[in-house]
């Protein structure tokens, strides 16, 4: 067993680097010695006893010198020697000298200080020997009826694993305790002695319940605790008894304590699908969420709440929380808000979006009055795409959306900006009554935006729905503006140069009065103080682009100068006007151009831009129709067909949702009755509190595969030969942070091997918590050695060691067997994920380890790799499927992971097919992964490598 698997109140630190002191040594200090000289001696005797030594000499001299001494120290650390040391002999019979401790204990149970009375009592806890408890019962018993709270306490938690192993030396037990709980005072003392009821007698538990149920919300939090887990436990074996306690669980739901308003929430809504309690239950946790400051126990109770949306019939109640969930948002933490968001949009209905957006518009102001903080942008962005989510299902939400929306075009983070753009297409697309409003306000916040990407966007939107000869008109002007004076080349050589006007360059500013340090006042003039800076801050935003070398808004610019020219001249007849317009545009196009080829810009015109404009400016020239149909009806027919792609995906997501959520009883589905079915056969009928505390303690149960016995074996590695002295297997559970390695080590000499220890070293992130304790081993003999390591990062690990033994009488030196070595797969860390284009595209580019694996294999079909290396690598293909379905000789697909760290995995497949090579001819091509880590992207990689080929049958 290892020490976490003990029951055990102290933990000792063993230096690794002090010498072993002998026997003798050891004796003298103990019989001679001052207190202090044997306390360190005492000391050392447990250490070497966990180590393995035996040191039977030395018993006798800890009873005669050290045992009678009054001295704390001693007295603490003599109860953890009494507790590893070996009490019986090797037949399994008691030591005559454990008579004379007996004793000893049975004095300390009468001392008159309550820290060593209570400290005993708690030791007797950990005997597992009833010939030492049997004469120390009536002092156990006495302590019942001690003064101070520590003994009571600590002598019900005695009675109670008294009572639990060694059931014939305390039968009356449950009475005693009962009659202890009536009378009792202290709610620590009144807590130990009903959990000792509810594991020990649960009817003489009900029957204390029964008689003050309507004082239980009076009473401590500790002892609510554990009422709550009687009633739960009661109620999960007899579901009769359900109406019986629910107003008790009903009244915990209003008490002062977190933790049993928690677990009392919890409870509730096992124990009834009633829409009350569910609202009960869900405004419990609402509060919750609110009240406590750690954010931590905020995501806990919110997957509370996710876990009850899950369910059809809680869904509808929760609907008319809503509003109470979005309290939440008060919260900073961007994690909570997410969630809270997510949740908040899975529940909007037509009944409450009206109010929801309210309360987001409310949110995306807030954001912008709050100084900077590094997640007011990310804040900015979840609730900019939370309000898209919410007009794109419920069309008559966006005409109060945009309006706000709007403004964020102008906002220096260009991701929040990007969002709204894309919400901006496609409201202007879906809906056409909003059309108007849209282009009204893209004109006005137009020459506010500052970034080239939200610039160039806003062009294409302008370009593409503006329809009316007034909008056309605006639109040019917006251009001519953000563009400044053109000719642009000569306008920029006279700035140059200085011939620009003062009046022009400098705005017209008061002059300052600044006061001198002897206290006389000057001034300042502010044309000479802000000439120097304003040839940058002057141009308008278009110009900057452009002199900053961004051309591509050129070509972008002039796609939308061809088609709002081409729509002007079927709007208007004038001729005149007509030519009027797209000069200016060819005008505009031409002092582009100039400007691109002249040595101006930090960059200089690339050849696809000139391309571009030039084709603009010949499509301009002709005015053919075909090119009309081209620039005015094809593109937005593209976009249309791409936003209904889109749609029809979502939909086919939720729809995917909304099935695995729904319980469909088909009409031939047996009846289950509860009385009927058996224990494994009841899935929700799963203690709680039985899989809480084996989640606590790393045993979660694992849904195995269809062969459970199977699937464990997969997990267990041969670490020796067979032909090795000592043959050792070892069974790998994973965890979610922690590596259990159940060792199976087997004797098969006829020799009794001592001191077999098991010594294990780590390679990557992961370190060994413990060392194994040595065992003795008799021939032919097995035992079970555990060993638990931690675990870091995703990383290929590698656990290696060996087995170190003395054989009995032989007086060679240790022998060794060195072990095979453990690789720890990164498999059990990897978990798919799914992340935006926008997202992914963001990441690809801030990785910086990149890891390229060529494609070897012996499959032959593109979709069946793909499958293959999305079963093997635990990663999602982003990549809708329509875009990797029919067969065109090559595939690209982006797949992305999450570890349970929190680290990203992404991979791009680019992959081909060479027709030419004949059918049976294999994929080729290669994967490209990108970590932050070095490990991750290599682990991935070797990962790829070693599962590409598919197992041949």
């Amino acid at each position: 067993m290892t020490a976490a698997e003990n029951v055990c109140y102290t933990l000792i630190n063993v230096p690794n680097d002090s010498e072993p002191p002998s026997e003798i040594s050891l004796k003298a200090d103990l019989e001679k010695g001052e207190i202090k000289s044997k306390t360190e001696a005492l000391k050392k005797v447990i250490i070497m006893i966990l180590n393995g030594e035996k040191l039977p000499g030395l018993l006798m001299t800890i009873i005669r010198f050290v045992l009678p001494l009054q001295d704390h120290t001693i007295k603490k650390l003599l109860l953890v020697f009494w507790e590893i040391v070996p009490k019986t002999t090797t037949d399994g019979k008691l030591l005559q000298e454990m008579i004379l401790v007996c004793d000893a204990y049975r004095k300390d149970l009468q001392h008159p200080n309550e820290f060593i009375r209570g400290s005993t009592l708690r030791f007797l806890c950990k005997l597992k020997e009833s010939e030492l408890l049997e004469p120390l019962m009536p002092a156990i018993r006495a302590c019942l009826e001690h003064r101070h709270s520590y003994v009571r306490r600590n002598a019900v938690l005695a009675i109670y694993t008294i009572y639990r192993n060694f059931e014939n030396l305390i039968p009356d037990a449950p009475e005693l305790i009962h009659d202890f709980l009536v009378n009792e005072k202290d709610a620590s003392c009144k807590r130990n002695a009903f959990m000792m009821l509810i594991h020990a007698d649960q009817d003489r538990a009900l029957d204390y319940l029964s008689t003050c149920i309507d004082q239980v919300h009076t009473f401590g939090d500790i002892l609510q605790l554990v009422i709550v887990e009687l009633i739960y436990k009661v109620c999960h074996a007899n579901p009769s008894e359900r109406a019986r306690f629910i107003r008790c669980i009903y009244n915990l739901l209003q008490s002062s304590s977190p933790a049993v308003k928690y677990e009392a929430a919890g409870t509730l809504v096992t124990l009834s699908s009633a829409p009350t309690a569910v609202k009960a239950a869900a405004q419990c946790y609402i509060d919750l969420i609110i009240k406590e400051s750690d954010n931590n126990v905020k995501l806990i109770v919110l997957d509370r709440l996710v876990e009850l949306k899950e369910h059809p019939t809680h869904e509808r109640v929760l609907q008319d929380l809503v509003m109470d969930i979005l309290r939440v948002l008060a919260t900073p933490d961007l994690e909570v808000r997410k969630k809270t968001l997510q949740l908040a949009l899975d529940l909007v209905s037509s009944r409450n979006v009206e109010e929801l957006v309210i309360v987001l518009k409310k949110e995306v102001i807030k954001t912008n009055n709050v100084t900077e903080h590094e997640d007011t942008d990310k804040y900015r962005q979840l609730l900019v795409r939370t309000l898209h989510s919410c007009s794109v299902r419920f069309p008559d939400m966006a005409a109060n959306v945009i309006p706000v929306l709007m403004e964020f075009l102008s906002d220096t983070n260009e991701a929040a900006a990007a969002d709204v753009l894309e919400f901006v297409r496609e409201a202007i697309q879906r809906f056409d009554s909003l059309r108007p409003l849209i282009i009204e306000k893209m004109l006005e916040v137009f020459h506010a935006i500052k970034t080239v990407k939200i610039y160039r966007g806003a062009l294409w939107i302008l370009g593409e729905y503006c329809s009316t000869k007034d909008d056309i008109q605006s639109v040019m002007t917006e251009v001519r503006r953000s563009l400044g004076e053109i000719p642009i080349v000569e306008n920029e050589i006279k700035r140059e140069s200085g011939e620009v006007r003062a009046e022009e360059e400098v705005s017209a500013a008061p002059a300052q009065k600044l006061v001198t340090e002897m206290g006389t006042y000057v001034t300042q003039s502010a044309l000479s103080s802000s000439r120097p800076s304003k040839k940058e801050e002057d141009r308008p935003p278009l110009r900057g682009f452009l002199m900053d070398g961004d051309f591509y808004v050129a070509a972008s610019l002039a796609t939308t100068l061809t088609k709002v020219a081409l729509r002007y001249v079927l709007i208007v007849e004038d001729k005149k006007k007509q030519n009027s317009f797209l000069a200016e545009s060819m005008l505009i196009m031409v002092t582009v151009l100039h400007l691109g080829k002249s040595s101006l810009p930090k960059k200089p015109i690339t050849d696809d831009d000139v391309e571009r404009i030039s084709l603009c400016l010949k499509v301009l020239s002709e005015c053919s129709p075909l090119m009309n149909d081209i620039f005015n009806k094809e593109c937005r027919k593209s976009l249309s067909h791409m936003l209904t792609v889109r749609l029809e995906e979502e939909k086919l997501s939720q729809k995917k949702e909304s099935e695995k959520r729904n319980v469909l009883v088909q009409a031939d589905d047996p009846i289950s009755f509860m009385q009927l079915t058996a224990k494994n056969e009841m899935t929700s009928k799963d203690d709680q509190f039985q899989l809480s505390l084996l989640a606590a303690m790393g045993n979660t149960p694992r849904k195995e595969a269809s062969d459970p016995l199977s699937s464990k074996l997969n997990k267990v590695t041969q670490l020796t030969g067979f032909s090795d002295p000592v043959y050792a297997e070892a069974y790998v559970h994973v965890n979610q942070y922690d590596i259990v390695l159940d060792v199976l080590v087997v004797n098969q000499t006829a020799d009794t091997l001592q001191n077999c220890t098991l010594e294990l070293a780590t390679l990557g992130d992961l370190k060994l918590v413990e060392k194994p304790s040595p065992l003795t081993l008799a021939p032919h003999d097995f035992a079970n050695i555990k060993a638990n390591v931690k675990v870091a990062s995703t990383e290929n690990g590698i656990i290696f060691g060996n087995i170190v033994y003395d054989v009995s009488g032989a007086v060679s030196d240790r022998n060794c067997v060195v072990l095979s070595d453990i690789h720890i797969d990164i498999m059990d860390y990897i978990q798919p994920a799914s992340c935006t284009d926008a997202e992914f595209r963001q990441m690809w580019a801030e990785f910086e380890w990149e890891n390229k694996v060529t494609v070897n294999t012996n499959i032959t079909d593109l979709n069946e790799y793909l499958q293959h290396i999305l079963g093997s690598t635990n990663m999602k293909c982003l990549t809708p499927e329509k875009a990797l379905s029919g067969f065109c000789g090559f595939m690209a697909a982006n797949l992305y992971a999450r570890s349970i760290f929190g680290e990203d995995a992404l991979a791009n497949v680019s992959i081909e097919k060479p027709i030419h090579l004949g059918p049976d001819a294999p994929v080729t091509g290669h994967i490209r992964i990108r970590a932050k880590s070095q490990g991750m992207a290599l682990s991935l990689g070797d990962k790829i490598n070693l599962s590409q080929k598919k197992a041949s049958v």
